[in-house]
Order: structure tokens, then sequence, then C-alpha cells
């Protein structure tokens, strides 16, 4: 016997995202009416992860479904709303969800203005978009964003799927993405930045130095927020600032260049958390400008 209030739930597509999230909502009882997969991979991961789901076109799927997971990139998501609303696809009190972080309901207009219930929930971690995804969930953090009266509904669905809603204001919605963005995609780059440096100085593995001291460093940023803070900078060591900065004058402009702005920001922000004198943030400043320019 099925729980009370489980919906019939299309997936607009099966990405790694969409794929995954339908996986969880279908262990929570929830039915998968259908699921749209277009491409191999797509096609893959719907047999893998929802198998048995019917694989349709999207207004078949808004036909049959009471709930709507548009899991598609960002830039596909208002075109395609506005194009099923345009079409007449969406039904008075449909549920449309979407999982877009810098998107809050404004992208849903057309199909709230049929009389469909928007929500955004957006899960603040990186996919794969296989099993091992869902075991991740329940230390995952969902961005949610709904009318006061429907939020409840928003942080069921993420409760649901094991992991933890937080609410961030439908005018937040850029500033929350940008926040994860900027954490997790620029870690990369950083992670890819040192590498090259130590392949260039002859490490072979630069994965063994640098995780440690990464994960470390992470750990205690976390815990510890800027009070971590370690190195040159937080020592006020302009003259080893300035000798990084003339060992990087003949690498890519990147790793120059995103090393001058991190120092210089790191510089700023030790300063205002006095970890070094304003005197000693001016003296990185003038050091790292000069590098810039």
């Amino acid at each position: 016997m099925s729980k009370p209030g489980r919906l019939g739930i299309g997936v607009i597509s099966a990405g790694k995202v969409g794929a995954v999230l339908g996986a969880a909502l279908r262990a929570a009882e929830h039915q998968i009416v259908g699921v749209h997969a277009v491409s191999e991979d797509s096609r893959e991961r719907a047999e893998n992860l929802l198998p048995g789901a019917p694989v349709l076109e999207i207004d078949e799927i808004l036909r049959r479904a009471e709930l709507v997971l548009f899991a598609v990139p960002d830039d596909q998501l208002g075109p395609l709303v506005a194009g099923l609303a345009d079409a007449g696809h969406f039904k008075p009190g449909q549920l449309v969800v979407h999982t877009a972080g810098r998107f809050g309901l404004e992208v849903l207009a057309p199909a709230r203005a049929a009389g469909a219930i928007g929500l955004a929930i957006h899960p603040a971690m990186t996919f794969t978009g296989m099993s091992l995804d869902l075991a991740r969930l329940p230390d995952c953090v969902f961005g949610v964003t709904a009318e006061n009266m429907m939020l409840p509904i928003a942080q069921a669905l993420v409760v649901e799927m094991g992991a933890e809603p937080v609410v961030v204001a439908d005018a937040d919605r850029v500033t929350y993405h940008a926040a994860l963005a900027h954490a997790s995609n620029h870690l990369v780059t950083l992670a890819g930045q040192a590498a090259q440096l130590l392949n260039e100085v002859g490490v072979e593995r630069p994965d063994r130095l640098l995780g440690p001291l990464m994960r470390a460093s992470l750990e205690n940023a976390l815990a510890s927020g800027e009070a971590a803070l370690t190195g040159p900078v937080a020592r006020g060591d302009a003259g080893t600032v300035a000798q990084h900065v003339e060992a990087l004058e003949d690498v890519d402009d990147d790793v120059r260049t995103a090393y001058t702005s991190m120092a210089l920001a790191t510089a700023m922000r030790a300063a205002d958390r006095g970890l070094i004198t304003r005197a000693q943030a001016l003296e990185m400043a003038r050091i790292l400008g000069e590098a810039s320019s």
C-alpha cells in the first residue's frame, strides 16, 4: 500500500541531476510516470537509475504528471517553460519544479500563469549521474525557493530525498548560486593551477602533495572561518609574496592572474580581521599591483 500524498512525477530530463533526483523520489515511493531522454547517455542513465520508467516526449510527460521536475541546463529552462506554456501543456495545480541554481520563481512565470505551482530546489552538490550520488544525498543541502504557502511542499520533497532544505529568498538566488560556483568551480581551477606548477618543477604526483594540504585547509576553513588562514599573507611576509610573484613571471597568464588576485583579496581580508596591519596589507597590494600591471 502506497503512502498518502504520493505523486506521479515526470522527469525532464535524464541528465546527471534529473536521473538521480528522480531515483531518490522513486525511493520515497513516488511514481515516475515518464522521463525525457534523448541522447544515448541519458537513455542509459534512465535505464540504470529509473528502470521501467517510460521514456516519453515532453508533452506526454506533462499530460501524465502531477509534479514535473525540470533538470535541464540553465539557459534552456526559460525558453522550454515558455514554449510549453504557449502550447497549453501546463495544468492548474500541477507542481512545476526546477533544479537551476541561478533561477528562482520568475523563470516559471509562464507555467504559474497557467495555474501551475512553481518550486525551485537546487542541490548544492556535484553529480556523476550514477547510483553513488544517491548515497551522497544525506550529506547534501538544497537551496529551496517557493511562495510562503508552498514552501513546506518544497522542503518536504527535499527531506524525502534524504537531504536538508535551506530557504533562499527569490531575489537572492543569483548571489546564492555565485557563492557555490565560486567555492566549487574555482577550487577545481585552483587545484589544477597548483598541480601545473608542481609538474613544471618535476613533481610527478602533485596530488600526493596537494591532497592532504587542500583537504586540511578546507576542513579548517569550514570549521574556523578565516581564522584558519596561514601562510605568507597571514604572516605579513611581503618578501615571500614578492618572490612568489617573481617566480610566476614566466608561467601562464591565468595562473599569475589568479595568484595575484587571490593574494590581494586575502591580504585585504586579513587586514580587515586584524591578522596583519593595514601597512602590511598596503605593501602587499603594491607588490601585487605591480605584478598585475
